[in-house]
């Protein structure tokens, strides 16, 4: 997707919201005043932990939180555990502002949802709720330093090398019938350089390969592709990565035509699991087509169209 559109449509959401006013509603506090406020409702806070929350430097909150003291809306408190620091919380009146914002904001939010279908409404907080998740992965920048490139020859070793050591990890031995006992295992660039095939490797910061993941035509089934060799070492897990390179795989596969995506896993990869049904992926009641492995117990498949 071109984030051009993207980034236009979240500057007009802001605009209409009336971020860039210099009040809420018709009460005299800017957005960043009501923002402090809405954080305060919670319970008491310092300076620091109020610039943490709403993304901003400390300085930047000062200046707000001294207004909202001049006009009695907040108090400042001693730490009861920190005797160098101060709390922020909310004055009688303060909070009876806050309910005056509240219901102001609901009401606006109650006339612009009167505009959409239920099942819109429900598209939208699902969208809504995604791509904030999405803005927050990038800002933590885990991902700084690792790259999802395609695989080269000289990558044969160490993707093999990962499969194995996970697939020990996890009690996957070949013995009983899993990904590590397939031949190829140690020639992936030369098993996925066909035109209806691709892999991918992630590289590390410091240019090793901590993990990669594939898609195949699936054997017996027209139209459908297999999710192969997803496998990620300890350090690579909790990233987001992960879910990145499935969704460059599923976007792959959909230009190379094909309808369906199917998988197998096992109970074990409980994290593996939970992120195929949060990417789309339903589970099946028995296999599809012939994958060369029996011991994958959960199956699950994918619309592509």
């Amino acid at each position: 997707m071109d984030p051009r559109p993207l980034r236009a449509l979240s500057r007009d959401l802001v605009r209409e919201l009336g971020m860039l006013s210099q009040q809420c509603g018709s009460l005299t506090l800017s957005p960043l005043e009501a923002h402090l406020l809405i954080e305060l409702e919670t319970g008491p806070a310092t300076n620091q932990q109020l610039a943490d929350r709403l993304r901003i430097d400390k300085s930047n909150a000062s200046r707000p939180l001294a207004r909202l003291v001049e006009r009695e809306l907040i108090s400042w408190q001693p730490h009861p555990s920190d005797g160098r620091s101060k709390q922020a919380r909310l004055t009688a009146h303060g909070l009876a502002q806050l309910q005056e914002l509240h219901q102001q904001m609901d009401e606006a939010m109650s006339d612009t949802l009167a505009q959409l279908a239920p099942e819109e409404s429900e598209q939208i907080w699902e969208g809504l709720r995604r791509y904030r998740s999405a803005l927050s992965r990038a800002r933590a920048r885990r991902q700084q330093g690792y790259r999802i490139r395609p695989i080269a020859p000289e990558d044969n070793a160490a993707i093999a090398a990962v499969v194995r050591r996970v697939s020990a990890e996890y009690g996957l031995t070949a013995d009983k019938g899993y990904g590590v006992a397939d031949p190829v295992l140690d020639e992936l660039f030369e098993t996925y350089d066909e035109a209806a095939s691709h892999y991918w490797v992630i590289e590390g910061p410091d240019g090793a390969i901590l993990g990669g993941g594939g898609i195949a035509p699936l054997h017996g089934e027209e139209g459908v592709c297999e999710l192969q060799k997803m496998y990620f070492l300890p350090d690579l897990r909790g990233l987001g990565l992960g879910r990145r390179l499935v969704l460059q795989a599923l976007a792959e596969a959909r230009t190379l035509g094909y309808l369906r995506c199917y998988l197998e896993t096992t109970a074990s990869l409980r994290e593996a699991t939970a992120l195929y049904e949060s990417l789309g992926f339903e589970h099946l009641p028995g296999p599809l087509g012939s994958t060369g492995h029996d011991a994958c117990e959960i199956c699950m498949v994918k619309n592509l169209r």
